[in-house]
């Protein structure tokens, strides 16, 4: 065998190593946002809670994360991401202990804060790691299977807490989620090897320039372009989630069983559509046409479930068609983002667009809630398919943005 195949072989190898454990990782992050609501049942009748107390327990954590998001990114790119990751997985050891020991609301409040400050530094550290240890020809691979077990970690978390809690309880499931936290911290150790990244340093300025600033990120255009994106992602997202399946079931008379099936298809759908956007992106001067072509299919469907009759059966093939195009732009939205991140400040920029998740997530519901209470569910659809459209908006200029640095940085050199 020739030295470059041993190579290949070589790098092939430690990519699936990277993409493995990074995945893995970001499914447990997945999961941990889901720690408390699959439990409210059982926390309601244990501390005799009020749905607004339960509700402000998800508000916190993911208030918590956001701001925590921002303030990571700097971190990692300061002593480099696996330190951050091992620090992570361990906030969440501690927040399920802490939970399940609980004795009251304060208790659990300390929990979920625990919770959020350990899901927020998961983007800038997952993207920190993929973009230096992955090889640019698996890189949208990569970004794949991170998107999928982000998913699957979502439909995971219920299965694992509820199945638990009704035989056990709901403080032994809370332990059982604290082993998935151990499993995952021995699964970094022993490849941790492969994870490590040194941080990089900022360019150093040329005689009689002035220093740049950690915080120079900023001024970028793209930035904010690129956090705009992921609000109204989430928004979007955030109405799906909430109040989705709902609205569909008043507006086509769904059975209410099959309307809760509408929600699983949908991420089964995204699950699906990650991995064939992955493997379908070649070219990622294309991402930011992806972007737009499969989101503007999304709001199609949106506003055709929102504004047209259609029959029971056919609802929950809608979910997953819209399921799907979500997640076919997943890739090419990671690598639109990897664009706008300039040398040396990878965990920073990531750390900021993706707090627009968090405060998407966090407002949304309210806002769709009151379309519900108001009794207008068509509004449900209409809204998100609203913020798909600035999905696309923000897409192209991240897009257009990102040539142009590049256009720049080529023409410096």
């Amino acid at each position: 065998m020739s030295t470059d195949s041993l190579s290949a072989t070589d790098g092939g190898n430690r990519d699936f190593a990277v993409i493995s454990a990074v995945s893995i990782a970001h499914g447990v992050s997945h999961f941990f946002q889901l720690i408390v609501a699959p439990l409210f049942p059982w926390l309601k009748d244990e501390f005799m809670l009020s749905f607004a107390e339960l509700g402000l327990l998800m508000s916190v954590f993911f208030v918590i994360s956001g701001i925590g998001q921002v303030l990571a990114g700097f971190v990692v790119d300061r002593v480099g991401p696996l330190p951050v990751l091992f620090g992570s997985l361990i906030l969440f050891l501690l927040s399920t202990l802490v939970l399940a020991s609980a004795q009251g609301y304060v208790g659990l409040m300390a929990g979920v804060m625990l919770a959020g400050l350990g899901n927020a530094s998961f983007h800038p550290v997952d993207y920190s790691i993929l973009n230096v240890r992955v090889s640019q020809a698996r890189l949208a691979r990569g970004y794949a299977l991170h998107g999928v077990f982000g998913s699957l970690g979502w439909a995971f978390a219920p299965l694992l807490l509820v199945g638990v809690a009704t035989f056990a309880g709901w403080r032994v499931a809370l332990l059982s989620a604290g082993l998935v936290a151990v499993l995952t911290l021995a699964l970094v150790w022993a490849v941790r090897d492969a994870l490590q990244v040194v941080p990089q340093a900022q360019p150093a300025p040329q005689a009689g320039q002035t220093p740049v600033s950690v915080f120079a990120f900023l001024r970028l255009p793209a930035v904010w372009f690129s956090f705009a994106y992921f609000f109204a992602l989430a928004f979007a997202l955030g109405g799906v989630q909430s109040f989705g399946p709902e609205s569909a079931r008043q507006l086509h008379d769904v059975p209410a069983a099959q309307a809760a099936l509408c929600l699983s298809l949908y991420m089964f759908g995204s699950a699906g559509g990650v991995l064939v956007g992955g493997f379908m992106l070649k070219d990622p001067d294309k991402a930011e046409r992806v972007v737009a072509i499969f989101t503007s299919l999304g709001a199609v469907l949106a506003i055709l479930l929102g504004l047209l009759s259609w029959p029971a059966w056919f609802v929950p093939v809608i979910f997953s068609m819209m399921g799907f195009c979500w997640g076919y732009t997943t890739p090419a939205r990671d690598l639109l983002i990897r664009r706008a991140a300039p040398p040396g400040a990878t965990g920073r920029v990531y750390g900021v667009v993706y707090s627009g998740l968090d405060a998407g997530v966090a407002i949304a519901p309210a806002v769709f809630g009151l379309m519900m209470d108001a009794h207008w569910p068509t509004g449900v659809w209409l809204g998100i398919a609203l913020f798909q459209g600035l999905l696309v908006a923000s897409a192209l200029r991240v897009g257009r943005l990102g040539r142009e640095a590049q256009a720049s940085a080529a023409a410096a050199r």
